[in-house]
């Protein structure tokens, strides 16, 4: 009879355990998972630092690797409208108004009705001559390009491309022009030609919606 009664009072006992044991374990469950969301919540704040870390030295890096370059740089205003911070700001024929290299070029731009053409353009490439460029033109030719506006506006659109190019690009290239024909480039570093005449004296300018490549002739379309 007493061993009856033991058992039964061991058994009772370990019901009372029971329900303490599976409590316990249910609360160690939770842990867990308390502990994961908060590994969750941690991750994403240091997957963001590490991105924006990332992206702060890749955009250090571009800018480092891909600024402006070329012996005609050192001529652009330090501040202004006209630096290449400000240009940076202003679509590409509004930049180029505030540079008095490109006076000759903007000119030609405003004769052919070309303003908001060029600065409505999304992601385009424009080689853009310097005055001295423009001055290789005998003037009496010049004066009468500029007057027509039809050959002038297949001239000016020949300098442009429909893409961005990195200098990289520039290699050894062959791209398609507004005008509908092809340019061609090559070169390495830090120097480049277009055409194999029109060499780059300044490149890759970056304004708010185009990369510009100063260069010291006008190029002309093959026909």
């Amino acid at each position: 009879m007493q061993t009856r009664i033991r058992r039964i009072a061991l058994t009772a006992a370990a019901a009372a355990v029971l329900p303490l044991a599976l409590s316990a374990c249910s609360d160690n469950g939770a842990d867990p998972a308390t502990s994961d969301s908060g590994n969750t919540a941690s991750a994403p704040a240091a997957e963001s630092g590490d991105t924006a870390a990332g992206s702060g030295s890749g955009d250090s890096a571009d800018s480092a690797m891909s600024g402006p370059f070329g012996p005609a740089c050192s001529s652009v205003p330090q501040d202004g409208a006209g630096s290449f911070d400000g240009m940076a700001q202003d679509p590409v024929a509004t930049a180029a108004s505030n540079n008095p290299a490109l006076s000759t070029l903007v000119t030609a731009v405003q004769k052919a009705g070309l303003v908001d053409t060029l600065n409505n353009a999304e992601n385009i490439t424009v080689f853009a001559p310097t005055n001295d460029a423009f001055a290789k033109i005998p003037k009496a030719d010049l004066d009468k390009v500029l007057n027509d506006k039809a050959q002038l506006t297949k001239i000016l659109t020949y300098h442009v491309v429909g893409q961005k190019l990195a200098p990289a690009d520039l290699d050894d290239g062959s791209y398609d022009t507004l005008e509908k024909s092809k340019l061609r480039t090559s070169g390495s570093g830090e120097e480049y030609t277009v055409n194999d005449s029109a060499k780059v004296v300044c490149g890759n300018v970056r304004t708010a919606n185009a990369t510009v490549y100063i260069i010291d002739s006008v190029l002309m379309p093959e026909s």
